[in-house]
């Protein structure tokens, strides 16, 4: 299985709790974390992490590592200064560790930070989870199917098989994937979902969101280098 890459979201809140009129008054801040999806943007819980772990300055004795096993990994503090902080993700399914370094500052009452993570050869558990938040690399030769949701649809078209059209996809050799791309390039629609993946070399569409016609083309091109 291909690197899997996913950018999670640090949000960081903070306020003064002690008196404002000293020169570096006692605050209160917490952090969260979650995973962004891929294609939407939504924030979602990072399930993909089993437990993530703080590492804070070290005037904070006995709580300078806490450990925290449940999305979103809210860690809550108090103190007067700024500083930079470690955090490690573990990802569920023997997924790795995953090291970042966070800002820890008091120029905004909440502000967010954002980090690329990739998965490295993940393993089905942790693979599954992160199919949650958008489609993974190497599925269909680089052509994502219609995701479960959609494949609920019906085509007016009653002569094309939709999962068969997405198995056909599968098949082709790389000279007929470049074709279908083009031929989706030149037909999608302003409502076609589709995305270029430069860095992973793939090209990946939601093929329930793409006109009538241009299915029943890309279903009459794989059964005719295919046949039924």
């Amino acid at each position: 299985m291909p690197d899997v890459k996913r950018q999670i979201k640090l949000i960081t809140e903070q306020k003064i709790t002690g008196d404002p009129a000293d020169e570096m008054p006692m605050r209160s801040w917490n952090i969260e974390i979650y995973v962004l999806h891929s294609t939407s943007g939504e924030e979602i819980p990072a399930t993909c992490f089993e437990k993530v772990t703080y590492k804070l300055h070290e005037t904070f004795g006995d709580r300078a590592t806490q450990t925290f096993k449940r999305p979103p990994f809210r860690i809550q503090e108090t103190g007067w200064g700024e500083f930079d902080m470690i955090i490690s993700l573990n990802a569920v399914d023997k997924g790795g560790e995953h090291t970042i370094a966070h800002d820890l500052n008091f120029q905004n009452e909440r502000y967010e930070s954002k980090h690329t993570i990739t998965f490295k050869n993940p393993k089905p558990g942790l693979l599954a989870i992160l199919k949650e938040s958008g489609p993974v690399p190497g599925d269909a030769n680089g052509i994502k199917n219609a995701t479960d949701s959609a494949k609920k649809k019906k085509r007016p078209d009653k002569g094309i098989d939709m999962e068969k059209l997405a198995e056909n996809l599968q098949k082709m050799g790389e000279d007929d994937l470049l074709v279908v791309v083009q031929m989706i390039h030149d037909n999608k629609s302003s409502e076609s979902w589709t995305k270029n993946d430069v860095e992973q070399g793939e090209f990946q569409v939601d093929l329930y969101t793409l006109p009538d016609s241009l299915i029943r083309s890309l279903w009459d091109f794989t059964i005719e280098k295919l046949g039924r």
